[in-house]
């Protein structure tokens, strides 16, 4: 996911930027337990497997990262609605301890919200005043490799404990009630690159977490934990030890060709083919969980080095990929690629939906769906893999797969292209899914570069064209035909992820500070507040008493440099 940076040849400043950051982070009072207040934590609703199973129908909680399992970011009350929204007002704002990028979204039990940070502080806070219970800080390792931004996405909440990845790459499992470091355990090396962001999933008694580090030639994977004591269940790699070269494909799933040398390629793949070991594939968000089919589905990133394909022959699976896997095994069920031998860095990363959508008959069929860096969603057969339809191009296509030269190739969308990691919403009443998108013209540059050892390792760069503007776009698409129904183009790229509500509403942030709901139907603007930082990160909603509130980070952040801040806002209806 290096393609996170807006200026020219940033990878390189931002890494330097961000080990400076991790420094100081060390250096600072980091005692890897809680703080607490004097003021007592009111009694917890202990959360099942049973109200996870139920939390997208559970307007009271917002008990999972992206608000269930199948990820859809739709809550089902409507006392905020199209009508009255226009009269939202802040109810509070919480600031936290760190004036860094946010990414997170909150996790609402029975009134209280547990909140992250970049370098991996947890706040346990009162969901309805703003008043402070526990602030945890991890005791940050030594070595801290990151792409894109010291963030943190959330922590997974169950039986009483929370469950964070660390930028150090470690799982570390807090009691919910005090904030207390109940254990942790080493996910990865972080000085070979490895690193975590993600909100990890918990379902029936393992926590799933991926890995970062696409851009350090790591190999990929998704590990399963158990939830008691964090020893190690099983392991999927996203990099095969045999058949990453895949079927050679000549074209995307639009048709299109890809420009490849297959002849060249399957010659240099004969010579050796032990490159999977360092081939990237990290998989950067949480996965969707279908408990019916015990099945976990997520996609895969770019592989390593990004740009520089000569050294890496093949399709290079999963990375670029939709990837099903056995919930209780982690053994393969089916993938399907969508940028074979990837040199753009156009990795998968937007989080999987589990929805329904009408086949190519018409017929109602269950879906899991993908917002691309393409920008293109793409809808496939849940149980198979096949694909149904991919949307029309929410973003300019220019120049589609030209090779990256020395002196760069310019193609649209850049390497920040379409939908970033920001979570899609789908509303099942407007069968819609909404996207926010983000457009920055970039070159390729390509550059032969061997593996540098857990160091950056892009193969090149991409360079946004200073002379090109730089937009977002917020885009709702047809889920039964793929067309597109609505855009509201915005000043600065997008990213962050959207809410939708059985009010009728879409939630999404912009860059320079300002959060907006606009009508779900129509896409017409119905109210903004200006939170003074850029808000990157995705909203959530809930209600304490007979209250709806809707709350959400703004932080900045780090890939599109957006104004940094440190607070969550909170609003409600006078």
């Amino acid at each position: 996911m290096a393609s996170h940076y807006s200026t020219s040849w940033r990878p390189v400043a931002a890494l330097a930027l961000a080990c400076g950051f991790a420094a100081s982070a060390a250096a600072q009072e980091v005692t890897g337990s809680a703080t607490t207040t004097t003021r007592p934590m009111p009694a917890l609703t202990s959360v099942t497997q049973s109200m996870l199973d139920g939390a997208a129908n559970d307007s009271k909680n917002w008990l999972h990262s992206n608000g269930s399992y199948d990820q859809t970011r739709y809550y089902t009350g409507k006392q905020i609605n199209a009508k009255n929204v226009a009269r939202l007002k802040p109810a509070f704002v919480f600031q936290t301890a760190v004036l860094e990028s946010m990414e997170t979204a909150p996790i609402v039990d029975n009134g209280v919200m547990f909140l992250t940070t970049s370098f991996n502080h947890v706040y346990a806070i009162d969901a309805k005043t703003g008043e402070e219970y526990w602030h945890y800080k991890h005791k940050l390792g030594p070595i801290v490799t990151v792409c894109c931004g010291n963030n943190n996405r959330g922590v997974a909440i169950a039986e009483g404990k929370l469950y964070m990845g660390t930028i150090d790459a470690k799982l570390v499992a807090l009691d919910a009630k005090t904030g207390n470091l109940l254990w942790e355990t080493q996910i990865a090396d972080p000085d070979k690159g490895y690193s975590e962001t993600m909100a990890p999933a918990y379902v029936d008694g393992k926590i799933l977490i991926g890995t970062n580090g696409g851009e350090y030639g790591i190999r990929g994977f998704v590990k399963a934990f158990d939830a008691k004591d964090g020893k190690l269940l099983w392991t999927f790699y996203s990099i095969p030890d045999k058949g990453h070269e895949g079927v050679w494909a000549t074209k995307d799933p639009t048709g299109r060709d890809l420009h490849r040398s297959i002849d060249a390629e399957k010659a240099a793949f004969a010579k050796d083919s032990s490159f999977y070991q360092q081939l990237g594939g990290g998989v950067w968000m949480t996965p969707a969980i279908d408990k019916k089919t015990h099945t976990a589905f997520f996609v895969v990133g770019n592989p390593s080095p990004d740009l520089y394909g000569a050294i890496r022959p093949g399709d290079n699976l999963y990375t670029d990929s939709m990837v099903a896997i056995d919930l209780d095994k982690g053994t393969y069920k089916w993938h399907y690629q969508f940028v074979p031998h990837d040199v753009w860095d156009l990795d998968a990363v937007s989080p999987t939906i589990l929805t329904q959508a009408k086949d190519a008959s018409g017929k109602m069929v269950d879906v899991v769906i993908h917002g691309g860096k393409t920008g293109h969603i793409y809808i496939l057969e849940r149980n198979t893999g096949k694909l149904i339809r991919y949307s029309e191009a929410m973003i300019p296509q220019e120049n589609m797969w030209v090779l990256p030269t020395k002196d760069g190739a310019r193609m649209l969308p850049g390497a920040n292209g379409g939908v970033e990691w920001s979570p899609m919403a789908v509303n099942p009443i407007t069968r819609m899914a909404y996207a926010a998108n983000l457009h920055q013209p970039m070159t390729y540059h390509v550059e032969e570069v061997p593996y540098p050892g857990g160091k950056l390792w892009l193969g090149g760069a991409f360079k946004t064209i200073p002379s090109e503007d730089q937009w977002g776009q917020l885009v709702a698409v047809n889920l039964d035909t793929g067309k597109v129904a609505w855009k509201a183009k915005t000043p600065q790229p997008l990213i962050g992820g959207v809410l939708t509500t059985a009010g009728g509403l879409v939630f999404n942030g912009e860059a320079n500070g300002w959060f907006k709901a606009f009508d779900a139907k129509t896409g017409r603007e119905l109210w903004k507040f200006n939170c003074g930082a850029g808000v990157n990160a995705p909203a959530v909603s809930y209600m304490v008493g007979s209250t709806q509130y809707v709350a959400v980070a703004a932080g900045g952040n780090n890939q599109i440099d957006s104004k940094r801040g440190n607070s969550v806002f909170v609003f409600a209806l006078p």
